[in-house]
């Protein structure tokens, strides 16, 4: 007997198996694909915030792991500039507690992700491009006036 017919002896405690029976005639077993059934969905969900109390329904689907929270805080901008500090403060400490991630666009909006997220940030030079052949202007007086003179303009 040899090794694998004892590790598989073993294995199936001391009777083959259906699938180690399979394996043997085919080189290969073919497993279901329909474990990505159930709850793996993702969901992009509108939140209202208005007070500090409805934040509480937004941190548990946060926590859940399932949800990005698209948060308007208008209506608690209006009524309460310190209950929206107090409110975004714990939305950053529950995104930093879930390694989740949040960011606000816009005014109004807030986005909260999960840990399988990342908010993409433009960077300086991608949000305002310098455009090509765009004139570069120096102001600077004259030498040899008065510093009253009308400044020359140079455009490069």
């Amino acid at each position: 007997m040899g090794f694998f017919s004892k590790l598989k002896e073993a294995i199936s405690g001391g009777g083959t198996t259906e699938v180690l029976e399979e394996a043997e005639k085919e080189d290969y077993v073919e497993l279901g694909a329909d474990g990505g059934k159930g709850d793996s969905k993702i969901i992009v969900r509108p939140f209202l915030l208005q007070d500090f109390e409805s934040i509480k329904g937004i941190l548990d689907v946060l926590r859940d792991g399932h949800t990005i929270a698209l948060i308007n805080i208008r209506p608690l901008k209006d009524k309460d500039l310190v209950e929206l500090k107090r409110a975004i403060n714990k939305l950053k400490k529950t995104c930093d507690a879930i390694e989740g991630d949040i960011a606000g666009f816009g005014d109004d909006w807030i986005a909260a992700v999960p840990q399988f997220a990342k908010i993409h940030r433009a960077k300086k030079e991608e949000a305002a491009p310098h455009k090509r052949g765009e004139e570069v202007t120096e102001y600077h007086a004259e030498e040899g006036t008065d510093d009253d003179s009308e400044p020359k303009i140079e455009a490069y």
